[in-house]
């Protein structure tokens, strides 16, 4: 088990990130299993095309079934705005030696053996080989999906962070993962293989939903890594199955794009939200949102710099019938 001792500056202190490069490697370990499960079959095609770089064979010679190497995924400092350009300039700017250090960490439970890999994992430009690969991997298998996966993560993070300031750490993590739980002032971690009680010490825990390391749950709590806990995003297990159409009779009363919108609302979100996950039009999503709202089907209200919009009982009887 491991424990994160949290007092009442930590919870002041505790925040949330998101990771597009630990997302990136995650969907790269997924794509590697024999089985590819639901949303991410379609990639394997690119994959395999990606599998003729000698750099990416490289960077997966250091992967295994659960984790890759540290430097390639550095942790998030711009907290729900780091972007994967920021994630490659700090990859970029990691010491070599520490690169080097990590490689051989992680080379050496693998046995690897290909000399073409082997000296390009020790050449001295092996952080900007790694940049350019993981780039030209986030191009072709997630660019195009990012702003919908990231809206799924957005939402996770509107929900918790609600629950974290009305009701404390009990409410938040009730429901982030079956092995997570509250107990006598402290964060626990039940059956991991790893053992540590591990105090926050006044600096919060970084929480980081993610969408492909479904459905387990993970820790840093060593440099360069802040105290991180990084979990399966509310609704991230959807992905795994083509999502389902609204009902005929639904689509024929409101519209198709209407009877998306409400069945989407299961809970708060904004027109950027709905727009990004539904890949609609801003414009449009916001059209139909208030002709919805006219209708009595949702109510709004505004949260920080957002306008989020929920279902009415009327709105929960119509998209559940």
């Amino acid at each position: 088990m491991i424990r994160f001792e949290a007092g009442p500056e930590d919870v002041l202190r505790s925040r949330f990130a998101l990771s597009p490069g630990f997302e990136l490697g995650c969907l790269l370990r997924l794509l590697s299993r024999s089985r590819v499960p639901g949303w991410a079959s379609r990639l394997v095609p690119r994959f395999g095309h990606l599998r003729q770089d000698l750099a990416f064979r490289a960077l997966l010679a250091m992967q295994t079934a659960h984790r890759g190497p540290t430097f390639t995924v550095p942790p998030p400092a711009k907290g729900m705005l780091q972007s994967i350009e920021d994630d490659l300039a700090a990859l970029r700017a990691v010491p070599l030696e520490v690169a080097r250090a990590d490689i051989a960490g992680c080379l050496a439970p693998r046995q690897a053996t290909d000399p073409e890999i082997l000296a390009l994992l020790n050449a001295r430009n092996v952080r900007e080989e790694m940049a350019q690969v993981l780039e030209r991997a986030w191009k072709e298998l997630l660019a195009a999906d990012w702003l919908q996966l990231r809206a799924l993560c957005e939402r996770d993070v509107l929900h918790r962070s609600g629950q974290l300031a009305r009701n404390g750490w009990a409410a938040a993590l009730d429901g982030l993962h079956p092995k997570v739980r509250w107990r006598d002032g402290g964060i626990e971690l039940t059956a991991m293989t790893a053992k540590a009680t591990v105090p926050l010490g006044g600096q919060g825990l970084l929480f980081i939903p993610t969408v492909f390391s479904y459905p387990r749950v993970s820790v840093h709590f060593e440099e360069p890594w802040p105290k991180s806990l990084i979990y399966p995003a509310r609704g991230t297990s959807t992905l795994r199955d083509a999502p389902e159409s609204p009902p005929e009779a639904l689509q024929e009363l409101i519209g198709r794009s209407r009877a998306l919108i409400l069945q989407s609302l299961y809970e708060p979100a904004s027109t950027t939200q709905l727009s990004r996950s539904l890949k609609l039009a801003p414009g449009s999503v916001n059209d139909h949102l208030r002709a919805m709202q006219r209708a009595g089907l949702l109510d709004a209200a505004r949260s920080g710099r957002s306008v989020l919009y929920r279902r009415t009982p009327l709105g929960d009887m119509l998209a559940n019938a």
